[in-house]
């Protein structure tokens, strides 16, 4: 255990690595936290579940989401678009069935109208990786020391307000400028991590070595 006063937001955990407050005390959020958030993702499954988990947790905490996912993905067809596409009533009444997932008409219905909209936007710009990663906030706009207070005042960016804006014109659903934020810090547009935490300069190389998906000419 460091024997220096740890910066505000960090804690260090048993293990000895110290880490962003909020993944403190359960083993899952840890190993979220060091393994996934953060980490840039062109993969356009994950970044249609990660938008759709996050449409979902409107309300809840990430953990509560978490525990849930490996049900979420049964449920879902493990968010391949294509699949949730083809979704209809039927599967609307089984999802509110199912006491695995959050049961709620309205989320449920938007993933399945989402999905299609994600096909589109592939259509468009070749996959949702070349769209979403369109809107990466400017790195050098954002403050070269984060902190707690200095992260949780931050509740979007123009970024994630533009997205939000343009995917909301593009008819897709539970998609506000703090969901879509969420979602970027989550999947390596920003590196929210903070100054101290043993996971920034991890998440700082991968984001350098990262190859930007770009649209389809």
């Amino acid at each position: 255990m460091s024997e220096q006063p740890l910066p505000t937001g960090i804690s260090e955990e048993p293990d000895g690595i110290a880490r962003c407050w909020w993944a403190a005390g359960d083993e899952l959020y840890r190993t979220y936290h060091d393994t996934e958030w953060g980490r840039p993702v062109a993969d356009d499954r994950t970044l249609f579940e990660k938008l759709s988990l996050e449409g979902f947790m409107a309300g809840l905490s990430w953990l509560t989401i978490l525990r849930k996912r490996e049900h979420f993905r049964r449920a879902f067809a493990n968010f391949e678009a294509s699949a949730i596409a083809s979704f209809g009533p039927t599967d609307v009444e089984r999802l509110l069935a199912d006491a695995g997932i959050v049961r709620h008409r309205g989320k449920i219905e938007a993933v399945m109208n989402n999905a299609r909209r994600c096909l589109e936007l592939g259509d468009e710009f070749g996959s949702l990786a070349a769209y979403a990663w369109g809107f990466e906030p400017d790195v050098a706009a954002r403050p070269p020391d984060l902190d707690q207070s200095a992260l949780t005042a931050v509740t979007f960016s123009p970024e994630a307000k533009a997205m939000s804006r343009d995917l909301k014109r593009r008819s897709w659903a539970f998609v506000g400028p703090t969901t879509v934020y969420s979602f970027m810090e989550a999947m390596g547009l920003v590196n929210d991590h903070l100054t101290g935490c043993a996971v920034r300069p991890v998440v700082e190389a991968a984001r350098a070595a990262f190859v930007r998906p770009t649209a389809s000419a």
